[in-house]
């Protein structure tokens, strides 16, 4: 499978990363002669799903686009212990002012593709798919949101402009379940709407609305299951539900045996462990 479009922010990105690194020069890398030539592999030690091919190169391309990267993997493809993943040639200089650059989005963004891959590999075969949420690293929302694409994981909105979605404050502030949703379709009837609710008659609430899907916060799953029976016997529309809060991989197959369409985990994007690569020059 071809990797998801990439983000429109990777230069953008990058360059405000080798800025808050480089400043006024590699101090360190002015011991190696200038002209000095250099052969370096980047190399997993550890099994993976690769992702941070674009953030890599772009380092590379700003600092000194005569580095040359040949690459032995794709985005989402899934790597083995000790395998080379990408090899470089060039000035060694620009190879080891950008190392802790570049290695910093390709352990992160493959740390969260690797942890999206577990979470989507454990539902797999029912009807429920894997959701990110807001909890991104800030500045590196994109690019994790497209690392989760690549780990077999699908996107919830992107931020607050794109989707409208309810949750417990704005539902006290409003009055009511129904009140916020008919609020929201007034003022934004474009785009999805989503509405949280906490127990078995806000969902009945909700059934009744007019939301596209309704997120079922910190359900027992015995109220997953009556809310998902609920919904289905609904005569109305037909809304998706979203179970969320306090999923981890041990329970992640019995929420998915509910029924529910989607599952969001914040984990993976916000407790993201970086992926263990190494850079040597040959």
């Amino acid at each position: 499978m071809s990797p998801p479009a990439l983000p429109a922010d990777v230069a953008t990105v990058v360059s405000r990363a080798i800025a808050e690194d480089l400043r006024g020069g590699d101090l360190t890398a002015e011991l190696i002669e200038r002209t000095t030539q250099a052969v370096a592999r980047v190399v997993a030690r550890e099994p993976a799903t690769l992702c941070g091919r674009a953030w890599f190169d772009e380092t590379f391309r700003q600092l000194d686009p005569r580095v040359a990267v040949t690459w032995h993997a794709t985005d989402g493809a899934q790597i083995a212990a000790d395998s080379v993943v990408c090899e470089l040639r060039g000035r060694a200089r620009s190879i080891v002012t950008g190392e802790r650059t570049a290695l910093n989005f390709l352990q992160t963004l493959s740390g969260t593709a690797t942890a999206t891959r577990v979470y989507a590999d454990l539902v797999a075969g029912t009807r429920t798919r894997i959701l990110d949420t807001r909890k991104t690293l800030p500045g590196l929302r994109l690019a994790q949101k497209y690392a989760v694409r690549c780990g077999g994981g699908e996107n919830h909105r992107i931020g607050l402009f794109d989707a409208v979605l309810i949750k417990e404050n704005h539902v006290a502030a409003v009055g009511s379940v129904g009140e916020a949703v008919a609020a929201a379709r007034r003022q934004s009837p474009n785009v999805m709407i989503e509405v949280e609710v906490e127990n078995l008659a806000q969902l009945r609430e909700a059934l009744a609305s007019d939301a596209d899907r309704i997120m079922l916060d910190d359900f027992a799953l015995d109220d997953m299951r009556t809310g998902v029976a609920l919904r289905d016997a609904h005569g109305g529309k037909r809304q998706e539900l979203e179970a969320s809060g306090s999923v981890d991989a041990a329970k992640l197959k019995a929420v998915a045996a509910t029924g529910v369409d989607f599952i969001s985990i914040g984990a993976i994007t916000k407790h993201v462990r970086a992926v263990d690569f190494s850079m040597r020059f040959a």
